[in-house]
C-alpha cells in the first residue's frame, strides 16, 4: 500500500443536492473557483453554508473567492470497495481540509493524485478540480508538489 496513489472519488459516490444556501458554492466550483460563505454583517466565515450565521444569526451572506490553499486536518484511506463497481476507484482518501484563508473553516473533500504514504495531518495542500459527468465540479485537494517531492521520488503533475 505504501506505493499506492490516492485516486479521485468514485463516480458512484458523486451525487450533489443543492439548495438556495449551497447553490453559489456549486456554481463557483463549475468555474473552478473555491468560495466560502462569510457573514455580510459580522464577517464570520461558515462552512457548510447555512441559513443563519452561527455568531450573529444574520442571514446576510457574502461569497468570498479564496485561492484554495489548505491544511490536512483529518483523513482516512478507503481500501475496500463498499459498493459493487468501485473496485477500480480504490484506494481513495476522504479528508477534512482546514482553509486558513477563510478563518479556518473546514471542508470535507478528498486528497488525490499523490502517494498515500506521504499524506499526514498538518500537510499543506491545494485545491484541484474534479469535473464529473453529471455537470458538477468537485473541489478536491492534492498535497503541494514540493512536499511530495521532498518525501518521495514522485513528481506531481497538473491533471
Amino acid at each position: 500500500m505504501d506505493d499506492a496513489i490516492a485516486k479521485r472519488p468514485p463516480v458512484l459516490l458523486e451525487h450533489i443536492d443543492t439548495n438556495m444556501w449551497t447553490a453559489p458554492f456549486w456554481e463557483a466550483a463549475k468555474r473552478h473557483e473555491l468560495v466560502t460563505p462569510r457573514c455580510g454583517d459580522c464577517g464570520h466565515f461558515r462552512m457548510p453554508p447555512t441559513p443563519f450565521c452561527p455568531e450573529c444569526r444574520s442571514q446576510s451572506v457574502d461569497w468570498q473567492v479564496i485561492a484554495g490553499n489548505g491544511v490536512v486536518f483529518s483523513y482516512t484511506v478507503v481500501t475496500r470497495a463498499i459498493i459493487a463497481g468501485m473496485e477500480d476507484d480504490i484506494p481513495y482518501v476522504p479528508a477534512v481540509i482546514e482553509l486558513p484563508e477563510a478563518g479556518g473553516v473546514r471542508l470535507i473533500s478528498n486528497i488525490v493524485d499523490c502517494p498515500i504514504s506521504v499524506i499526514e495531518v498538518g500537510a499543506a495542500c491545494e485545491v484541484v478540480w474534479n469535473d464529473v459527468a453529471a455537470g458538477y465540479t468537485l473541489p478536491v485537494f492534492r498535497l503541494l508538489a514540493t512536499l511530495v517531492a521532498a518525501k518521495t521520488d514522485v513528481t506531481v503533475t497538473e491533471r
